[in-house]
């Protein structure tokens, strides 16, 4: 476990919140130990797609971060003392020899046992981590994942993730050489996204399994590609059939049995994910309005509706929060 150049460091607990609210965002905090002072420090490295935030402390605190942070994955790496996440109604602990995998929007709170405690949190922009399961998955993908949170890094996909997550953290800390490659950082994150989606249990594994066997036919290829390029048009399904060169029974029948959906429904997604893109956009100045006409969604109740069911939060949340 090899030491850190801090940015910051103290002993008082609203001091050290100002410090990690500067590599995490907004925090809301609260002791649960002994008040006692707590010989912290923390450093931070990155940029918006891909950051590091190295603390140590005495321990003995809790957190949660704040609804306008950015989504992101974040891959907690504990050295000393034991973390717990809480998450729904689970309860999720970590310690030195595991990995927690977690959407930082989707933890409830993350408590931090009350001893001497270190760790590195890794965090891949969430837009970086869908983009390359969506490549890898053939399809959207929209809504929670649900990776198992826990990695234990004795296993050979664990040590490869560590490995991977200790190569960019090192490269990035103390001001490293990383930093000042913006596409080797760019690669490392999503090379580290590829080997997560591929080696880690989730929501879509199923269809990772199926799909080393399965190879979708040329006319769902063709459907697919041809409704990526054309999304923003007012498509018919009709028109995608015929731009495939099959009927559009035979359409609908090649998408359940190789996309698991229909043609309409992955149109659907492939639209919800470019509105959710750019709401998240700051230097894209429309209005929420104007970015759902802009991807066929003419009815704003409704969008609504849909939006907050897969992301959690409404429209007009996710554009508040890209204007922080």
């Amino acid at each position: 476990m090899t030491d850190f150049e801090h940015r910051f460091q103290g002993s008082t607990f609203e001091n050290m919140l100002e410090a990690l609210a500067d590599g995490f965002g907004p925090l809301e905090a609260w002791r649960t130990g002994r008040d006692r002072p707590l010989n912290w420090k923390v450093g931070f490295w990155g940029n918006a797609k891909l950051s590091v935030v190295s603390n140590q402390d005495a321990g003995g605190w809790g957190a949660r971060t704040g609804s306008g942070n950015p989504e992101t994955l974040a891959i907690i790496v504990p050295r000393a003392g034991a973390l717990e996440v809480s998450r729904g109604r689970a309860q999720i602990e970590g310690t030195p020899g595991q990995l927690l995998l977690l959407n930082g929007r989707e933890a409830d709170r993350v408590l931090v046992q009350d001893a001497p405690h270190r760790s590195d949190t890794l965090s891949l922009s969430w837009q970086t981590f869908t983009q390359v399961a969506a490549a890898i998955l053939e399809k959207p993908l929209i809504g929670s994942i649900d990776l198992a949170p826990v990695v234990n890094v004795s296993t050979a996909a664990g040590q490869s993730i560590a490995n991977l997550a200790q190569t960019i953290i090192m490269g990035m800390r103390d001001d490293g050489p990383l930093l000042s490659s913006p596409i080797a950082m760019s690669n490392l994150g999503q090379a580290l996204a590829d080997l997560i989606v591929r080696s880690i249990p989730h929501r879509h594994s199923l269809l990772l399994h199926k799909k080393v066997h399965v190879i979708s036919p040329r006319h769902v290829r063709r459907a697919v590609e041809f409704m990526h390029t054309n999304m923003a048009e007012p498509l018919t399904m009709l028109t995608v059939a015929e731009e495939a060169g099959v009927s559009l029974r035979s359409l609908e029948m090649g998408f359940k049995n190789f996309k698991g959906t229909t043609p309409a429904a992955y149109l659907r997604a492939i639209r919800l994910q470019a509105v959710h893109q750019d709401l998240l956009d700051p230097s894209d100045e429309s209005s929420t309005r104007d970015i759902c006409i802009r991807w066929g969604f003419l009815h704003p109740g409704r969008f609504a509706a849909v939006y907050r069911t897969v992301y959690g939060e409404n429209p007009s949340d996710t554009r508040k929060r890209s204007r922080r």
